[in-house]
């Protein structure tokens, strides 16, 4: 459940949410307060990350406010501006716009307040920890699983036309995704490969480049979105053209409970997952040595039971997590972020 909370005497603009699962006697008891800055709620990514990074918190005595920047990076910045006034025990980015959070970024940190990025990493400038998905690996193994689908396609062989339909391209989640998924596919020179992005992450932009290329292109394999809510609007198109289940392949990412379940239609072959569970984990994980600005130190971390490494970049210390291909053989494995299972055991602060 999320409740809406005030700002204090109005400072803070926009839709604050926070997962009511501690009673008022028990946040008297927590550390401190944590802003988390998430870029939209127009997706079960989104939406669901508050719920697991303000349960995850909790479990190490952080309570979190969460901000809905409406996917505009000016409203993200005057929200940094607001909460920066509230002195907060640190504060969580998921930026609209990397470019544009730079300048907020060094704001927050001049103003003692220490910064955490989740999910959409910043290499412009330092912050004091940043939590991501291994983003390039997910294209590849992205490349691996439509490889696979087109050699078991073609009898043995790696050829077709893939439409590769992008996120927002000021999104560096969806360029990292791109890189590692070209890379690899250079390797298979049969393949063409079409590439367009959804501004702002938009279900009706992909749907509509969905529809203009299969005038254009009717010999379209298979299809690769970035995001599984992009997936949905594919898949009503494929339907709506009197495409069966599987005709025209899908492939998509993140793991959402919306990519699962067309898995589960048989409409998407593919979702290569972004461990968020994990990924939220992560900052509960070293939050205490985040807000008490101790020393974070490099090497292999075990979160929720996924082999992560942590190295220390020119921006600051850097945790990757690996994500994983899920098909109609593990679909309903709970250990994924979209099953909707968040793990039961609590988190342990680093020490």
């Amino acid at each position: 459940m999320r409740v809406l909370w005030r700002s204090v005497a109005g400072a803070v603009t926009g839709l604050a949410l926070a997962a009511a699962a501690f009673s008022a006697a028990t946040a008297a008891e927590m550390k401190g307060k944590i802003y988390y800055l998430v870029p939209t709620l127009l997706d079960e990514f989104q939406t669901g990350s508050i719920d697991a990074i303000t349960k995850f918190m909790a479990e190490v005595g952080y309570e979190v406010v969460a901000l809905d920047g409406q996917n505009q990076s000016t409203t993200q910045l005057n929200q940094i501006d607001d909460v920066i006034n509230l002195k907060p025990s640190a504060v969580i980015l998921a930026a609209v716009d990397f470019d544009a959070a730079k300048t907020g970024i060094e704001k927050m940190r001049a103003a003692g307040i220490p910064v955490m990025i989740f999910d959409r990493q910043i290499t412009s400038t330092p912050s004091d920890f940043t939590s991501v998905a291994g983003t390039v690996e997910i294209g590849y193994v992205a490349a691996d699983s439509i490889s696979g689908l087109l050699k078991e396609k073609y009898a043995g062989t790696v050829k077709g036309k893939v439409l590769q339909i992008l996120g927002d391209p000021g999104d560096p989640y969806t360029l990292d995704i791109q890189k590692g998924f070209e890379e690899k596919m250079k390797a298979f020179p049969e393949v063409t490969i079409i590439t367009q992005p959804a501004m702002q992450w938009a279900a009706d932009a992909a749907g509509s480049i969905a529809s203009d290329r299969l005038l254009t292109d009717p010999d379209i394999d298979l299809i690769f979105v970035h995001a599984a809510h992009l997936a949905v609007a594919v898949a009503a198109v494929l339907e709506a053209k009197g495409k069966k289940p599987g005709e025209i392949m899908l492939v998509s990412s993140n793991g959402a409970p919306v990519g699962l379940d067309l898995i589960r239609k048989g409409w998407e072959q593919v979702e290569v997952e972004q461990p968020m569970f994990a990924q939220a984990a992560a900052l509960a994980m070293f939050a205490d040595k985040v807000v008490n600005k101790q020393e974070i130190k490099a090497g292999s971390y075990d979160v929720t039971g996924l082999p992560s490494t942590l190295t220390i970049e020119a921006w600051g210390p850097n945790i990757k997590i690996p994500g994983a291909a899920i098909t109609k053989d593990n679909v309903d494995d709970p250990k994924f972020w979209g099953n909707l299972k968040p793990p039961s055991d609590p988190i342990k602060a680093v020490e």
